[in-house]
C-alpha cells in the first residue's frame, strides 16, 4: 500500500492555475494598448513638468525684456518670446501648472458631488431617488455657462472660485452614472450580506457599493478632466477665467490669437500642449474603458 508524501499537496499547490484578479487583468489588457500607453507617459510627463516647472523654467516668470520683444524661437529662448520679451517656455510651463490644476482639482470636485449624489440615490431608491434625479435633470436644462458667468461676476475672479463652480457643474453625468451602477450592485449577494450582518447603509455604499463601482468612476475621471481643461480654456479665453499676472494655456491661447498674424508662435506652442494634453486624457481614458470592460476579459 503506497501512501502519499506529504510534499504532494505542495507541489500541487505549487502548479495549480492561479486566477488572475480583475485589477490584474485590466493592467494586462491596458498594457497591449499602445495609445493607452502612451497617452498615460506623455500625461505623466505634463505632470511631473508641472510640478518641478520652479527648478525646470529656463527663465524667471517674472522676467521681462522690453528690448527684445516679441522674438521667434531660437537658441536662447527655444519658444520664442512675447510682445514683453517673456521666454514663452517659461509661460507655457507655468501656465500648465494653473492648466492642469484646474483640470484635476475641479474633477475631484466634481466626483465627490456625483459619487456621492449617485451612490445615495441609487442605494435608497424609491422617492428619494426620484426627487435627486429629478434635480439633477432640473440642472441638466439649465445653462451651464451662464451659471458660471455670473458665479464668477457675483463673488469674483479667483482661482478657487474657478475650482469650485466648474466642479459644481460637472457632476451631473457622474451622478447618472454611479446611481446606474449602484442599482446594478445593490441586489448582489455581498451587499445582502453586509445588510444581514447589521451595517449601515452609509458604511454599506462606503466599503462595499463604491469601492465595486471604481472601474467606472475611474474611466470617467479621466475623461472628465479633459472636459474641464476645455471649459477653463474657454474662460479664459473669454476673459472670465484665469487673471493676470497668474496664467494658464487657455489665457496664453487668448493672448495668442489675438497676434498670431504677427506671432504665430504665441499661439503654436500653447495650443500644442494643451491638444497634446487633452490626447493623452482621451486615449488613457479611453483605453481605460476597454480594459476594465468585463466583457473584454473573454475575448
Amino acid at each position: 500500500m503506497t501512501t502519499l508524501q506529504a510534499s504532494e499537496p505542495v507541489d500541487l499547490l505549487e502548479h495549480a492555475e492561479q486566477g488572475a484578479s480583475l485589477w490584474r487583468d485590466a493592467w494586462q489588457r491596458l498594457r497591449k494598448n499602445k495609445m493607452a500607453v502612451g497617452g498615460g507617459i506623455t500625461l505623466l510627463l505634463f505632470i511631473l513638468m508641472a510640478l518641478l516647472t520652479p527648478w525646470l523654467a529656463p527663465y524667471s516668470y517674472e522676467a521681462q525684456n522690453l528690448d527684445l520683444g516679441a522674438s521667434p524661437p531660437s537658441a536662447a529662448h527655444w519658444l520664442g518670446t512675447d510682445v514683453f520679451g517673456r521666454d514663452v517656455l517659461t509661460q507655457v510651463m507655468y501656465g500648465g501648472r494653473v492648466s492642469l490644476a484646474v483640470g484635476f482639482i475641479a474633477t475631484a470636485v466634481a466626483l465627490l458631488i456625483g459619487v456621492t449624489w449617485g451612490a445615495v440615490a441609487g442605494y435608497v431608491g424609491g422617492r428619494v431617488d426620484a426627487v435627486m434625479m429629478r434635480i439633477v435633470d432640473i440642472l441638466y436644462a439649465l445653462p451651464f455657462m451662464i451659471f458660471i458667468v455670473l458665479l464668477m461676476v457675483v463673488f469674483g475672479r479667483n482661482v478657487l472660485l474657478l475650482f469650485l463652480a466648474i466642479g459644481a457643474v460637472e457632476w451631473l453625468t457622474m451622478a447618472r452614472i454611479m446611481r446606474s451602477q449602484v442599482q446594478s450592485l445593490r441586489q448582489q449577494e455581498f451587499v445582502e450580506a453586509a445588510i444581514s450582518l447589521g451595517l449601515s447603509p452609509a458604511a454599506i455604499i462606503r466599503r462595499h457599493v463604491i469601492p465595486n463601482a471604481l472601474g467606472p468612476i475611474i474611466v470617467y475621471t479621466t475623461l472628465t478632466i479633459p472636459s474641464v481643461m476645455l471649459l477653463e480654456a474657454f474662460l479664459s479665453f473669454l476673459g472670465l477665467g484665469i487673471q493676470p499676472p497668474q496664467t494658464s494655456w487657455g489665457l496664453l491661447i487668448s493672448y495668442g490669437a489675438e497676434t498670431m498674424e504677427e506671432y504665430p508662435w504665441l499661439l503654436i506652442f500653447p495650443g500644442l500642449a494643451l491638444t497634446t494634453t487633452l490626447f493623452s486624457l482621451n486615449f488613457l481614458g479611453d483605453g481605460l474603458r476597454d480594459a476594465l470592460d468585463v466583457r473584454g476579459s473573454k475575448d
